[in-house]
């Protein structure tokens, strides 16, 4: 379906300019895995030495590309060869059985010999349709084709190929400079529909050329996806395919020993930021949406206790179809908080859309005005703040509205 939608109104205006990143060539290509003439694979080829790490969904109906790469990954192989990874899109390879294992093997046996790399450092992901077995010949038969057009600069095609139902490629990236030298950072994602923590339907793969070890590199990436893909949410649905990894080329000169001094502090603040900006990206797609909405909530028992009542706000169908008709009805936002599970107390609680206080001491607050929240609902960018009142921790989701598109692109995708 990518294409064939109209380009969500959140939508930053262009693919931004990525640094290139030493030691990482990307490809593209038309296989045909489920629709003609549309640009499905693509292959990123990584220098020899590169450490790469990764988080991936918590379903128990995970698919074979996602159990390939973490069994690799957790084997630790030599990186000294090199490494490689192919995504195609249009077609899931999840609940597909032996015959979905067969696919992932053939196509890592078929891009090791075409790239030179070993098979156990070919790294494969595929989305789309769930439960239909992967034409995996269409994707190996394309293989040579994309060794051939490996590019430096060719990271743009490789985010366009991904995409499913999204209606946008996305990217982002950061060149920081520190102690031990200029670090560039170059990421890019796909995902609209489906999403949820832990993590969501999504692929982002995001790449650097400092010289990091994978250890570390693991910490890091694992650390910073609580406060980006895992705070995001269109649907509260999680996927059977979400991948996320990152991959430290080492041929930028610059190398990170210690996150706590400040060649690893000024990495992990650029880190962080692209994949914020990813994650937003995401929401921003969401199917169907109209708004982008940050969800802030402060003053809570615990960390645990702040996240709930975030991502309880996010989820709520009542709260997002009341966003989507530009209703400020923070009753719905005061029912979230309540099912959340976490510690509240009507009296403390106060709520706020943007600047404008609506209800504080478990009313109305006497300042609102109606009129005031039915103007600030009509942006297509909002922020619902809520204070717990009960303590000092903090969290913040991003989500955006439900709308009747929504129900229509799900209800025609496998058409």
């Amino acid at each position: 379906m990518a294409g064939s939608l109209p380009v969500s109104p959140l939508a930053p205006g262009r693919f931004p300019d990525l640094p290139e990143i030493a030691g990482a060539e990307f490809a593209s290509a038309q296989a045909g895995v489920r629709y003609a003439g549309r640009t499905d694979v693509m292959l990123v080829r990584l220098a020899p030495g590169s450490g790469i790490a990764g988080v991936f969904t918590r379903s128990a109906t995970r698919s074979a590309p996602v159990l390939d790469c973490q069994a690799k990954l957790a084997a630790a192989a030599d990186p000294g060869a090199g490494a490689a990874i192919i995504v195609n899109s249009g077609n899931s390879n999840a609940f597909t059985g032996r015959a979905g294992d067969g696919s992932v093997a053939a196509i890592c046996e078929a891009v090791s010999a075409a790239a030179g790399v070993p098979a156990s450092r070919v790294f494969t992901a595929s989305t789309g349709v769930i439960g239909e077995r992967l034409p995996h010949d269409r994707i190996t038969a394309r293989v040579g084709e994309l060794v051939a057009g490996l590019r430096a600069d060719a990271i743009s095609g490789a985010a366009a190929a991904i995409m499913t139902t999204d209606t946008f490629p996305k990217g982002a990236g950061a060149v920081v400079e520190t102690p031990a030298g200029a670090i560039r950072i170059a990421g890019i994602a796909k995902g609209s529909g489906m999403i949820a923590p832990d993590m969501a339907t999504m692929l982002v793969y995001i790449f650097t050329d400092a010289k990091i070890a994978a250890p570390l590199l693991q910490g890091v990436l694992s650390d910073l996806t609580g406060t980006t893909f895992n705070a995001i949410t269109v649907d509260g649905d999680t996927s059977t395919s979400d991948s996320l990894m990152l991959a430290a080329t080492g041929c930028g000169g610059a190398e990170v020993n210690d996150l706590a001094d400040a060649t690893g502090r000024a990495f992990t603040g650029a880190l962080h930021g692209v994949m914020r900006d990813l994650a937003q990206q995401v929401v921003r797609d969401g199917e169907g949406a109209t708004k982008f909405v940050e969800v802030c909530v402060t003053g809570a028992e615990s960390d645990a206790d702040a996240r709930r009542v975030a991502m309880a706000i996010a989820n709520s169908p009542l709260v997002k179809t009341a966003i989507a008709g530009e209703d400020p009805n923070w009753g719905r936002v005061v029912m979230a908080v309540g099912k959340s599970g976490a510690a509240a107390d009507r009296d403390r609680l106060s709520i706020r859309f943007g600047d404008i206080l609506v209800a504080e001491n478990g009313w109305v607050a006497e300042s609102y005005r109606e009129a005031a929240g039915a103007a600030y609902m009509k942006l297509p960018e909002l922020r619902i703040s809520v204070d717990l009142g009960l303590g000092a921790a903090a969290f913040t989701a991003w989500t955006c509205d439900l709308t009747h598109g929504y129900i229509s692109i799900n209800a025609d995708y496998r058409s």
